[in-house]
């Protein structure tokens, strides 16, 4: 039986990780698997809510922009009954105050670090990167794949990517969360 949009307390699925690690991809994978299991949901990926040039005054590492974005997108989701969020966003899992105030809730929240080592991230990056980016896209990843791991919460459950399906890797995603215990 489907699960409608307002049987559960809100709930925000947070998926961070390095340059390359697959977050995007296995956002999109956990929705597939979500809709395939008639669980309602938001995926929302963070990249383009601060994609703005020059950062707004008085904002530098463009935070509030995010939050006000965010903020913006799920009043529209929360409007037709969406409780609960996919937020894919490299640092999403060391601003889980900042996604709970963009709800304007008290979100259960699940934090995911993907991880991959370098050679796995380079060769991800090689094959999507195009243009000028894939340089500084490689290096920044190298330099927050460490410091995620340094400052990353000890309740954001570790997954590794390296020489996995993304089908595999989103089942124990879905699995951490316990979205489809709650039917």
């Amino acid at each position: 039986m489907p699960i409608s949009m307002n049987e559960i307390h809100p709930a925000a699925l947070l998926i961070g990780g390095r340059c390359g690690v697959g977050k995007n991809t296995v956002g999109l994978e956990v929705s597939a698997q979500l809709q395939a299991a008639s669980v309602a949901h938001a995926l929302v990926n963070g990249n383009f809510l601060d994609h703005i040039h020059p950062a707004p005054e008085g904002d530098p590492a463009r935070t509030k922009i995010t939050e006000a974005n965010l903020a913006a997108i799920w009043r529209n989701y929360a409007a037709v009954g969406c409780s609960r969020l996919i937020y894919t966003n490299m640092v999403s899992i060391l601003e889980p105050d900042l996604i709970a105030r963009a709800m304007g809730a008290s979100p259960r929240v699940t934090m995911i670090l993907l991880t991959a080592d370098d050679e796995t991230a380079r060769l991800r990056l090689r094959g999507r990167e195009l243009g000028s980016h894939l340089d500084p896209h490689i290096e920044r990843g190298e330099k927050m794949s460490r410091y995620l791991d340094d400052t990353a919460p000890d309740s954001a459950v570790r997954i590794g990517t390296d020489g996995r399906t993304v089908p595999d890797i989103a089942r124990e995603v879905i699995a951490a969360t316990g979205w489809l215990a709650t039917g």
